[in-house]
C-alpha cells in the first residue's frame, strides 16, 4: 500500500500518537488526530507539539459515516485492537496499522526487534550500546521511550536500528520485517488486554511473522513455550540457555558464558566482568550477544561493551544505601515474572515493596520464590488484599498494606536494619497511582534519598 495518497487517522494523542502525526504532516500525507476524550484541551496538547495545529482534530467519538473518509488507521499502542470503534473500521476494509508500521514503511536500513515479556529493556539497550560501538549510524527505538516514527527519516541504508517492540505494538504490523528479533521469554501479561494466553503468545511470536531462513531469531531454550515455537518458526532460529550445554548456540556454565559452534566452544565473558546481576541478565547478555553476532560485530568488540554496560533505571537499579540499608529501584518489575528475577538478585534480606494495578496476574510462583529472603512483604494499591490473601495461603503471613507510597518506602527504612535490602519491586502496573512505572520509579529514589544518614 502507498500511504502517499491515502488518507490517515492517527488515534491517540500521547508520545506515539504525536510522533505519528508529525511523521505523516511531514510527508505531506493527508492526516486527522483522534482522541477518545472528549474533554481534551487543545492548548496542552499543542503545546506539545506546534505541528499538530495543521492537523483536523476529533474528539470524543467518531461515527461510521466519518470513518468512510479514512484508508489507513495508525493506532497508538494504548488503543486495544479488539474496541467497537477498531472493529467496525476493520469491516469497512479500513487498514489497522500501528507505530511500529508506520515507521518502517518510511524507515531505511537494517532493524532488530526485541520482544519478550521480561528482560526487553535491559536487552535493548545493551544491544544498542554494542551496535553504537561498531557501526556508524545506531538508533535505539520502541517501547524504551522513543517512538520509532521520530526517527524513522533520519535512517539511512547503513543504519541499524534497534527496537524494543511489546506485543501491544506487535498486534498491528504488516510487513514489518526485521533481520533478527528475539524473544527473551514468554509469561502470562497484559492478559486484561489480551484475553488469553494463546492471543498473547500470539502477538510476541508475529515478530517473526514475514522471516525467512534468510534472517535470525533468537530464543530463549529454556522457555517452554518458545521451544515449541522453534519448530514452526520461520527465520533462522539461534537458542540461548541458562540451564544446561547447548552443542549450537550460547549458554550459561560456572560463571562462564560460552557460545558453541562448529563443534567449538567459544567463552564469551565471565559473568564477574559484569556490571548486572542475575541469571536473568545473563539471558539478556547472551541474547544481546546472539544478536549483535547476527548483524556482523566482532566478538572482541561485543565484549568492550559487556565489561562497561551499567543496569538500567528502574530495573534492579541501585538508588544508595542509608545505615547500612541498601535501596533498589525495581519499578519496572511490572508483573510476577519480573519480579521473581528481581528478588533472585537479591543477596540481603529484603523489605519488598509490591502492588499496584490489577493486570489479573496471579502471584504464587513470586510469593514461593521468597525463598527465606524476603523479611516482610510492603503492600500498596488496587492489588493489595489480592497478594495478601494469597501470600497468606502459601504461609508467609509477614505483610503489611499502605494507603499511600511514601508511607510504605517509610516503613521500610523504619524497620530496615543494616545489612538489608529495600527493593521495590511491585510485580503489578503503576496505572492508579502514577502514569507510569518511570514515575514510580523516581518518586521512590526520590523519597529514599530524602532519609537521613
Amino acid at each position: 500500500m502507498k500511504l502517499e495518497d491515502k488518507k490517515v487517522l492517527v488515534v491517540g494523542t500521547g508520545i506515539s500518537g504525536i510522533a505519528a502525526t508529525e511523521l505523516l504532516v511531514g510527508q505531506k500525507i493527508d492526516t486527522v488526530l483522534f482522541d477518545g476524550n472528549k474533554e481534551l484541551d487543545k492548548e496542552k496538547l499543542y503545546a506539545k507539539s506546534e505541528v499538530l495545529r495543521q492537523v483536523p482534530l476529533m474528539l470524543g467519538e467518531i461515527s461510521e459515516e466519518e470513518m468512510e473518509q479514512f484508508d489507513v488507521v495508525v493506532l497508538s499502542p494504548g488503543v486495544p485492537t479488539d474496541l467497537p470503534m477498531v472493529n467496525a473500521m476493520r469491516d469497512k476494509g479500513i487498514a489497522i496499522w500501528g507505530e511500529i508500521e508506520l515507521a518502517y514503511y518510511f524507515a531505511k536500513g537494517r532493524i532488530i526487534a526485541i520482544t519478550g515479556t521480561n528482560g526487553k529493556t535491559t536487552t535493548t539497550a545493551l544491544t544498542g550500546e554494542i551496535m553504537a560501538n561498531y557501526f556508524a549510524s545506531t538508533k535505539v527505538v520502541g517501547n524504551i521511550g522513543i517512538p520509532y516514527t521520530s526517527v524513522a527519516l533520519d535512517t539511512t541504508e547503513e543504519t541499524v536500528t534497534v527496537a524494543e517492540i511489546s506485543s501491544f505494538q506487535l498486534e498491528t504490523i504488516h510487513a514489518f520485517k526485521p533481520v533478527v528479533s528475539a524473544i527473551l521469554n514468554i509469561t502470562p501479561d497484559h492478559l486484561d488486554r489480551h484475553h488469553t494466553m494463546e492471543a498473547y503468545i500470539g502477538a510476541k511470536t508475529d515478530v517473526t511473522k514475514n522471516q525467512t531462513t534468510d534472517e535470525i531469531c533468537v530464543l530463549n531454550y529454556e522457555d517452554e513455550v518458545l521451544r515449541e515455537f522453534a519448530v514452526t518458526c520461520p527465520a533462522r532460529v539461534v537458542f540461548f540457555s541458562s540451564k544446561r550445554k547447548l552443542t549450537e548456540g550460547f549458554y550459561y556454565a560456572d560463571k562462564e558464558i560460552y557460545y558453541a559452534h562448529d563443534g567449538v566452544e567459544e567463552k564469551v565473558i565471565h559473568v564477574d566482568e559484569l556490571n548486572i546481576l542475575g541469571e536473568h541478565n545473563y539471558e539478556n547478555v547472551m541474547a544481546a550477544t546472539a544478536m549483535a553476532m547476527g548483524v556482523g560485530v566482532p566478538m572482541d568488540s561485543i565484549r568492550e561493551v559487556l565489561r562497561r554496560f551499567q543496569a538500567v533505571e528502574h530495573r534492579i537499579e541501585y538508588v544508595t544505601e542509608k545505615r547500612g540499608v541498601r535501596f533498589y529501584n525495581d519499578s519496572k518489575g511490572t508483573n510476577p515474572d519480573a519480579a521473581i528475577k528481581a528478588i533472585k538478585a537479591m543477596n540481603r534480606p529484603t523489605y519488598l515493596i509490591g502492588g499496584g494495578y490489577d493486570k489479573q496476574s496471579e502471584y504464587d510462583e513470586w510469593i514461593e520464590a521468597f525463598d527465606g529472603k524476603v523479611k516482610e512483604l510492603v503492600l500498596i494499591g488496587q492489588t493489595a488484599e489480592k497478594i495478601q490473601s494469597c501470600a497468606h495461603k502459601h504461609g508467609f503471613m509477614n505483610t503489611i498494606i499502605f494507603e499511600t507510597f511514601e508511607e510504605a518506602v517509610t516503613y521500610c527504612y523504619e524497620k530496615a536494619v543494616s545489612g538489608d535490602a529495600v527493593l521495590l519491586s511491585p510485580a503489578c502496573a503503576s496505572w492508579g497511582m502514577f502514569p507510569n512505572y518511570e514515575v514510580r520509579g523516581k518518586i521512590f529514589k526520590d523519597i529514599v534519598r530524602s532519609f537521613e544518614e
